[in-house]
């Protein structure tokens, strides 16, 4: 097979969630086990960082990726969904897995693959655990793709489990209280070794801290190891002023991606990466973090976190797609500096849009699109909908057409947002 015909076997041999959504999902970790062994247990071959959470895993993940690189490891960052390239979701010193990898690996363990019935994400962990064991990384940075427990991913034994936050979200699959979500994702808590928990919350702390005692493991709060001095925007880049409380401890840096909700995710990475540096075998120089956490976008590419793509009118993207993330970018969409705010936005069907609407801005004009996928939300139905909770404009189906119309109607005065939905962020980043 070639690469397209690899993508195409994947895409409909193993239905991707991020395509077909809760029909997809295979829960449980006895296929991705099976398959592992059948690789020679590729993921026992170096250092492994473990972060799940609600919102904000993906940026944290790349952070951490940014500093290990910069402080001289060899480095390896398995994320999802990707944005525009499957490769995306494999990543070593920043570099995308290549096409010929991915073909090799998939034409070798065709068979065991369709004997074991992975699911398309149990593949694609498998697939990354494996490349990085050829690539001699020496540390990797592993996101889990939904909940914790359960999840592919969480066969692996960490140096430090990460749990950034918790919301509600995927409700179907995960449980119908922030306390049954918390469980799931305290399910990646392994005996011994400490958790960070980035947002500290009374909805679900005593769940962490019952799950660690348990495992006989302790759960670090970011927010009491870690403090916000100075925070301020400067451009499209954030100046912050952080202490460490155990002594006073201060690093000032420039951080290179604008999301207002990066103040959180700030602060778990440095809880984490002063965990590595002082209690395993790693070691992260004050130099290394701050270029490192400096460096973010260009260290591992990371894209849609409140990413600019245009001024003159600005336009801004990102993929924030559930209530508990969105809040954070509806407070910085409602405190932007413009003449008249234009929203391009979808959504997927499975989100609570009775909770997300009315968060949004209502004085803005709303342009309803649809990502073309099978998961979103139809653009006259959301439309609809929006016009209940306060929110008007006008339905274009298309992505690319409904950015194309919100620049037609924008002066250099204007801010246009994309988002609602990575797949809509997908189509114009």
């Amino acid at each position: 097979m070639n690469y397209t015909q690899t993508l195409e076997f994947l895409f409909s041999s193993m239905p991707t969630f991020q395509e077909k959504g809760v029909c997809a999902y295979k829960p449980g970790l006895e296929r991705v086990t099976a398959f592992c062994r059948h690789l020679g247990n590729p993921q026992r071959n170096y250092f492994t960082i473990h972060v799940a959470g609600t919102n904000g895993k993906g940026s944290v993940s790349h952070m951490l990726a940014s500093i290990l690189q910069q402080a001289g490891y060899r480095t390896g960052l398995f994320t999802s969904p990707h944005l525009n390239d499957f490769r995306e979701r494999v990543r070593v010193d920043g570099e995308m897995i290549s096409k010929q990898k991915v073909v090799n690996f998939v034409d070798k363990h065709h068979d065991k693959m369709v004997e074991l019935g992975l699911s398309f994400f149990e593949m694609t962990a498998a697939l990354a655990f494996d490349y990085f064991a050829q690539c001699d990384c020496e540390v990797v940075v592993v996101e889990t793709g939904l909940g914790g427990r359960l999840d592919a991913t969480n066969i692996i034994l960490p140096a430090v489990s990460v749990v950034t936050n918790v919301g509600l979200e995927h409700t179907d699959l995960l449980g119908d209280t922030v306390e049954k979500i918390a469980r799931e994702k305290a399910g990646i808590i392994k005996k011994s070794i400490p958790i960070v928990l980035g947002e500290a919350d009374e909805e679900y702390n005593a769940v962490f801290e019952e799950v660690a005692a348990a495992n006989k493991s302790r759960v670090i709060y970011a927010e009491q190891n870690f403090r916000v001095d100075v925070h301020r925007h400067e451009g499209d880049k954030q100046y912050f002023e952080i202490s460490r409380l155990r002594d006073g401890y201060k690093y000032c840096f420039t951080l290179d991606l604008a999301g207002d909700y990066q103040r959180h995710n700030v602060l778990t990475a440095c809880a984490v990466a002063d965990h590595l540096h002082e209690e395993t075998p790693l070691t992260i120089s004050r130099r290394a973090f701050i270029r490192g956490i400096s460096n973010v976008v260009g260290e591992t590419a990371l894209r849609g976190r409140w990413q600019t793509l245009q001024s003159e009118p600005r336009v801004i993207c990102d993929t924030g797609h559930n209530a508990h993330g969105l809040r954070y970018v509806a407070e910085q969409l409602k405190a932007l500096q413009c003449k008249e705010l234009y929203c391009v936005i979808g959504f997927a069907k499975d989100k609570n849009l009775d909770e997300i609407l009315p968060m949004l801005p209502k004085n803005a004009h709303y342009i309803f699109t649809q990502a073309g996928i099978e998961r979103a939300k139809d653009a006259e139905v959301l439309a609809a909908l929006a016009a209940e909770a306060g929110l008007h404009g006008e339905v274009v189906r298309e992505v690319p057409k409904a950015l194309a119309r919100a620049k037609e109607l924008a002066t250099t005065e204007d801010v246009i947002f994309v988002g609602g939905s990575t797949f809509v962020v997908a189509e114009v980043v």
